[in-house]
């Protein structure tokens, strides 16, 4: 990533042939002044450097600070706003697009983010909506294995209604093919028709329906999607409980929003706060020898729930998004991680003995109390594979993995599935080191995430 300073004369930010002042010796290396913040890659791959505005040829840039981005070709203009003395606020606004960097960072929210969160509402700007009773025949059990959706419709498809679904689901059925790129800048390699697997900043990341833990048997579903295509779906189960979920046009999760029948609300999470976006790796306090875990079948009850509600590891004053806690390990890492050992998966599949969910009981039960006493709680399903197949094939399975654990806690438990987002990462974080077929690293996981996202 690019750092962004606040340049100032006399200051020296690094590189000795644009220094303002006289350079620190040669054998400190550290002595600069630290930057404002870090822009992420898909940002600026490469900086061009900084320059302050000193010319009214400019017009209304006069006065304000540049950052060119070689790598991207792009100007944007620096505005900062003094807070307390020697501390600045920036934003990045791209100068031809005036779009703001710290809105990019989470992605574009869209249109549907502008619509209040009333699940009784309806906007008049939505161009489509398309309401449904779930039924069981088209959800899928945690013993049952993943099955290929049937074919989804096509963006040439003529048949209104089809245009209209295609609208709702996004980037997962508006005719996205594989080497397309999303309005994030992520390249599309993979499409196994139920996931897109897309490469943003040289790794590899899912995309799913985030709604799909939502969709169980008798639950109301009504889903308004804009021209941007962006989506909000209220989902109304038979318990009387009401979910708000407000989706980019990539289909990627903005904000969720979750109404008990008593008129109490909770947002579990909302991507468009801004909240210093960029992550500077160097700053996170040390993971903890790669993470504190605990071996679910090794802990007694009283250690399980310490475990989870163990914020020693969380860095003071600072949240994040939830997509930078998704893809980010040393972010998830703050939070104890909760090995699930005593359920494992056999080679290729996703599905779930009823005996190995049934040994998740006191999991179950402790998160059903957390949720009790803080409906806004939130917790990560994580999914593993072996090393055996291929790495895009494991990161599809993996999550198919965690999506099944998530189906059995809600099945067996009682979990609200809006308390829970889920999250494959393939062969990339092995339990047992191992080149090829290893049960023990075909598993689940499971992290509360609450205290990083923070309150709303």
């Amino acid at each position: 990533s690019s750092k962004l300073n606040l340049i100032r004369d006399g200051g020296f930010y690094g590189m000795r042939q644009a220094a303002h002042g006289k350079a620190p010796p040669d054998d400190n290396i550290h002595a600069y002044d630290q930057p404002m913040c870090w822009l992420p890659m898909s940002m600026d791959n490469s900086s061009g450097g900084q320059v302050w505005v000193e010319s009214t040829k400019w017009g209304p840039l006069n006065g304000q600070m540049l950052f060119m981005s070689y790598g991207k070709g792009t100007l944007f203009s620096v505005m900062t706003q003094e807070v307390e003395p020697e501390a600045v606020v920036p934003d990045v606004v791209d100068v031809a697009t005036g779009v703001s960097a710290n809105a990019a960072v989470i992605g574009d929210a869209g249109a549907a983010a502008e619509i209040e969160d009333d699940p009784d509402a309806v906007s008049d700007a939505a161009v489509a909506v398309v309401t449904e009773t779930v039924t069981a025949e088209e959800t899928r059990s945690s013993d049952e294995e993943f099955s290929a959706p049937k074919k989804k419709p096509a963006a040439s498809d003529d048949s209104e209604r089809n245009r209209d679904i295609a609208r709702i689901l996004g980037a997962l059925a508006a005719g996205v093919v594989i080497g397309s790129l999303l309005d994030d800048n992520s390249e599309v390699v993979g499409d196994t028709g139920d996931r897109l697997i897309v490469q943003r900043d040289g790794q590899y990341h899912v995309l799913k329906d985030e709604n799909l833990l939502l969709r169980q048997p008798g639950s109301d579903l009504r889903t308004e999607a804009f021209t941007d295509g962006s989506t909000r779906t209220v989902v109304t189960r038979q318990d009387g409980i009401r979910v708000v979920t407000i989706r980019d046009g990539n289909g990627a999760l903005v904000r969720r929003t979750r109404f008990l029948p008593d008129g109490r609300e909770y947002v579990l999470f909302d991507e468009t706060i801004y909240r210093n976006q960029s992550v500077a790796i160097a700053n996170l306090p040390p993971s903890r020898g790669g993470g504190l875990y605990r071996d679910y079948g090794l802990v007694g009850n009283d250690e399980l729930v310490a475990a989870l509600r163990d914020e020693t590891g969380l860095m003071s004053g600072r949240v994040w998004s939830l997509r930078q806690i998704r893809e980010n390990e040393q972010l998830r890492a703050m939070m104890p991680r909760i090995d699930l050992d005593v359920i494992t998966f056999d080679s290729g599949s996703s599905a779930l003995a009823p005996d190995q969910a049934l040994s998740l009981a006191r999991l179950g039960k402790v998160m059903v109390q957390m949720i009790d006493d803080d409906p806004a709680e939130l917790f990560l399903i994580e999914g593993h594979t072996d090393a055996v197949g291929s790495e895009i094939a494991n990161l599809t399975l993996s999550d198919r993995r965690a999506e099944t654990v998530a189906l059995a806690l809600t099945e067996y438990f009682g979990i609200p599935p809006e308390s829970m987002v889920v999250q494959g990462y393939g062969e990339a974080f092995p339990k047992v080191p191992s080149p090829g077929d290893e049960r023990a690293n075909r598993r689940a996981a499971v992290r509360r995430i609450t205290p990083l996202l923070g309150d709303y």
